[in-house]
């Protein structure tokens, strides 16, 4: 029996890797969300430079504030955390990945109207490979998603075939050009929807969005989890402070300590680059880019 998905549902993410949800969330829910993203602007407004709560476009200024990420904001906002922690959020996840769920990360990602900046092509995966890939990550649309806002893109059924090499000259850049592994643009479908859906995009497929070329604001909130018995491999992106920590994230069901392996393809995210470990500063060491930058 699952909660809330239908098995049309469930068979369309397992075949494509994807899914869309739309009105998914209470207009009370986007209400909190956007207050509590008005309250972190207002203090970016005082920054000069990122810090480890907020990460600011690189045309920031105190005069035109342009927050570019909300860093884990479920450590710092009382209503991202009870929306993680929500039905809302886990009902899904555990009819596509099982009833024992463990947090990867969250993030707020926030492209400004006319200058948010793009993400380039990149697979989840690549920068936290684990034992297996029961991986997903569930945004939140927060504005109403159109194609002039970059909205996620995903090349559907990428989550079945390898993981990309994401290096520079031997150095783990995050991205890579879909072209140069024989991916077609054209394949590329948007994640749109009306504020209020959510999105899931599997951990393993191919993703990426462009600039926010529109006059409105394109914000997504991010969960990225994974099945309890997904366990990192040394050398991931993962945070590891031993396995008490660990426990800590789980966000619903029980902890194991037997790993789940999967035959699936691997690849290490290093060496690391010399820079904050941000996916928009470790991108920067691409030498080409599929998508433009902000003038």
């Amino acid at each position: 029996m699952t909660e809330i998905l239908t098995p049309d549902q469930i068979a369309h993410y397992e075949e494509h890797g994807y899914l869309v949800l739309e009105r998914h969330l209470p207009e009370a829910v986007l209400t909190s969300l956007r207050a509590e993203i008005a309250r972190f602007e207002d203090e970016a407004r005082a920054m000069t430079a990122s810090n480890d709560r907020l990460d600011l476009e690189d045309s920031h200024t105190p005069e035109t504030p342009r927050l570019r990420r909300i860093k884990l904001p479920h450590r710092i906002s009382e209503p991202i955390r009870d929306l993680m922690y929500s039905d809302l959020i886990l009902a899904p996840a555990r009819d596509l990945i099982g009833d024992s769920l463990r947090l990867h990360t969250t993030k707020l990602n926030m492209k400004s109207a006319g200058y948010g900046a793009a993400v380039e092509w990149h697979q989840d995966y690549a920068f936290y490979p684990h034992t297996n890939d029961d991986i997903l990550a569930i945004g939140v649309i927060i504005d109403d998603m159109e194609s002039e806002n970059g909205p996620l893109m995903v090349y559907p059924g990428s989550h079945k075939g390898p993981v990309y090499d994401h290096h520079v000259d031997g150095v783990f850049a995050g991205a890579f050009l879909p072209e140069e592994v024989g991916l077609n643009q054209a394949d590329a479908v948007e994640l749109k929807g009306p504020a209020g859906s959510i999105s899931i995009h599997h951990g393993r497929i191919v993703h990426g969005s462009a600039l926010n070329t529109s006059d409105r604001s394109r914000r997504i909130l991010f969960y990225e989890m994974m099945a309890a018995d997904a366990f990192p491999i040394m050398g991931s992106m993962t945070k590891w402070d031993g396995i008490e920590d660990y426990n800590t994230r789980l966000l619903c069901g029980e902890p194991t300590l037997n790993p789940r392996l999967k035959d699936i393809p691997v690849r290490i995210p290093q060496p690391q680059p010399d820079v904050p470990i941000s996916i928009y500063e470790i991108q920067k060491g691409l030498t080409k880019r599929a998508f433009g930058t902000i003038k």
